[in-house]
């Protein structure tokens, strides 16, 4: 199972390779890859009561990535004050901001201004916190909103594909800065900011959006990724206190990671 749980790695993450990248997607998009996803879901050990369509329905290998779940499936925290995790995935990072703008993930400091795409966008959350959560390829591939609010701007950046996985976190030249990204800046009810930065490993069509009015709910679905995916969570000064303590921890879409 091991060399086919590369395999399947390497058809969601990608590689940093062109020639690669792009032979993988166009097999993963592809008919001829369906007859895997059998075998995809035993790698991975899917559950597949919770998918919403059968099996036999997805044509391809790609379209099983982005799988939608059944209705009830996650449940979302209901105290008014809490924000929940918008993935099923790995809380990796959370903390404070350094020096009031940067945070280090595997071993490389990232800086707002890089990440949001300007000096301006940053200001808004200098003295913040900040969350990271990483999706495997055994994971749901759609994220949801952790809070709700009124969103006041989305907009894209970078144009590289590094691969998001532990190698690339690690020895990339800062994915989640440098990545193709989408970014959403939320308002909430108490004036308070948060930016939800969705980064993908490839620079096109790697992530798509499904929500695209003003006002976004608590759970509400917001779009998938097509490939490799990591989401960075920014809030401003004194927005949120974090409720898990040992990370890295496996979170559901859903569940409580804070309070507001």
């Amino acid at each position: 199972m091991k060399g086919f749980r590369w395999f399947f790695c390497a058809c969601v993450e990608l590689t940093n390779g062109p020639f690669l990248s792009k032979r993988l997607k166009r097999f993963s998009t592809s008919k001829v890859s369906k007859p895997f996803i059998p075998l995809f879901i035993r790698t991975f050990n899917i559950n597949k009561e919770e998918i919403h369509l059968p099996t036999h329905k997805f044509n391809s290998l790609h379209s099983f990535f982005i799988r939608e779940l059944k209705p009830n499936s996650r449940l979302i925290d209901q105290d008014a004050s809490s924000v929940v995790s918008p993935v099923d995935g790995v809380l990796a990072e959370q903390g404070h901001l350094d020096a009031g703008k940067t945070f280090v993930v595997k071993g490389q400091t990232y800086s707002l201004s890089a990440m949001l795409g300007s000096e301006e966008a940053a200001e808004a959350y200098e003295n913040g916190q900040y969350a990271v959560f990483y999706l495997s390829p055994s994971h749901y591939h759609r994220f949801h909103a952790p809070l709700s609010g009124t969103v006041s701007k989305r907009w894209s950046l970078g144009s590289r594909s590094y691969p998001v996985n532990q190698l690339g976190m690690t020895y990339g030249k800062k994915p989640l800065s440098g990545n193709y990204r989408v970014i959403s800046e939320v308002n909430t009810e108490d004036g308070h900011k948060m930016a939800m930065v969705k980064v993908g490993a490839m620079n096109i069509n790697s992530i798509e959006l499904t929500h695209t009015s003003e006002h976004v709910e608590k759970g509400e679905e917001v779009g998938y990724f097509s490939f490799g995916s990591t989401v960075v969570l920014i809030w401003d000064q004194q927005m949120i206190h974090f409720t898990k303590s040992q990370l890295p921890t496996e979170v559901k879409m859903g569940e409580k990671v804070g309070n507001r």
